[in-house]
């Protein structure tokens, strides 16, 4: 038998190794009270165990202790002055850049007759009852998108001050999605952008919008240009927008005419139009990080024109066509599979009076598609090297006007010649391009 003392020692034991997270069956065969006499010597027989078992137990006692040590955090590594300094050039950037450009940056409101907000057919193009502009003179002068003000009621213009005037539409294109409101301001009110040059930027840099996305007003969003020389269908779809600024700085309905700017605080596009995210339940429209502007360098030839005559004279050819592929060239013989072909010479076009022939016969693809091949091949215009056809659309926009006289370099019939061709103005509607 066990003695009283023991008893007591063998209980503070129990509660030791209770603490220690022993293993059940270890613990109950030494919680027995004045156990019988085998279950002594069985006692007996446990307290003199082996050195190595007892060590055994002891690592055991360790690891569970361990295990509910809780882990530090290590120490985050501060940042250097150098990543600081440049998050802070950052900041005063884009803060400077909004002080001097908000302030020119207008919100639209559209009135059209029967409902309150407008539309646009193409799905590029948000419908919408307000979008954004900015000024572009000290007449009151103000460039926005023609979608946004297209069969406009009422159109009010909101300063970043605060003021609301009622403005009237003086010109419009649809051909460049542009339009220009004017408005009877006062002078504190009327700061003008600043211009920079389109031609001139590249795929990586800077760009940043502001605008009144859903109707909240002189916000700001930054992005970078995504890619160049895209271009968009025009509102009848007959033509096409050239040389379109791609970004991926947030465009939303609402942002449509409004700056596109480069990191001097220079308008280089006009927001015009998504590609967008829409639900299955017909919500909505919204950012999904491809957005369009019109170069600033398109701008600044259409604008002119609006605010003198209410519309722009776009110089025109006269002919449909395609860019000459891989399967083109190889069925009409060319050296190289590049050129704009001319598939059909609109009558009394300036390319019909100039003698430049239309295609021959139809020839459909593997993948097939079908188109006209055989007639004359555009490979360059004055200076320019025409590697596709929306490389004459460019030419046109930048360097073109009614009534040039230029000089197109063509294939035909297997002979490289010239030719000499008048633009003429492009019509304004689709009836008189057919």
């Amino acid at each position: 038998m066990i003695r009283p003392r023991s008893t007591i020692i063998s209980i503070v034991f129990i509660l030791m190794l209770s603490a220690c997270n022993f293993s059940p069956s270890f613990l109950s065969s030494l919680s027995a009270n004045d156990p019988p006499a085998e279950e002594t010597e069985l006692s007996q027989t446990t307290e003199a165990a082996p050195v190595e078992e007892k060590e055994e137990e002891l690592s055991e006692i360790q690891v569970s202790t361990a295990a509910v040590i809780p882990t530090l955090a290590p120490e985050p590594t501060p940042l250097s002055d150098a990543l600081i300094a440049e998050a802070d050039a950052e900041e005063l950037l884009l803060t400077n850049i909004y002080e001097r450009v908000n302030p020119s940056v207008v919100n639209i409101l559209v009135t059209v007759e029967g409902q309150d907000t407008g539309s646009f057919p193409n799905n590029l193009f948000p419908n919408q009852g307000q979008g954004s502009g900015f000024v572009y003179d000290t007449e009151g002068h103000i460039v926005t998108n023609n979608h946004v003000v297209q069969d406009a009621e009422r159109v009010d213009v909101t300063f970043a001050d605060g003021a609301t005037i009622q403005a009237e539409v003086v010109g419009t294109d649809t051909d460049s999605d542009l339009a220009v409101l004017l408005v009877n301001a006062p002078g504190e009110s009327l700061r003008p952008v600043k211009w920079g040059d389109s031609d001139s930027i590249k795929v990586g840099q800077r760009a940043i919008a502001i605008g009144n996305p859903f109707g909240l007003d002189g916000t700001l969003t930054s992005g970078i240009i995504s890619a160049l020389g895209r271009s968009l269908p025009t509102e009848n779809g007959t033509f096409r927008i050239p040389e379109i600024i791609q970004t991926d700085a947030a465009i939303n309905p609402g942002n449509s005419g409004g700056p596109l700017l480069n990191s001097q605080g220079e308008v280089i596009g006009v927001n015009t139009a998504i590609v967008p995210r829409q639900d299955r339940f017909g919500g909505e429209r919204s950012f999904l990080g491809v957005g369009f502007a019109v170069p600033a360098n398109l701008v600044k030839r259409v604008i002119p024109g609006l605010i003198k005559d209410g519309q722009y004279e776009h110089p025109w050819i006269g002919f449909s066509g395609n860019s000459v592929t891989p399967e083109i060239a190889e069925a009409m013989d060319l050296p190289k599979a590049s050129g704009a072909l001319v598939v059909e010479v609109l009558s009394g076009s300036p390319a019909d009076e100039a003698g430049l022939r239309s295609g021959t016969r139809e020839i459909v693809f593997d993948n097939g598609l079908d188109t006209t091949i055989g007639g004359d091949v555009i490979i360059a215009i004055e200076d320019e090297e025409i590697l596709n056809f929306d490389d004459l659309i460019s030419f046109l926009s930048r360097r073109g006007s009614v009534g040039d006289v230029i000089t197109l370099t063509i294939i035909r019939d297997g002979k490289e010649q010239q030719v000499e061709l008048t633009l003429g103005p492009r019509p304004h509607t689709t009836e008189e391009v057919e």
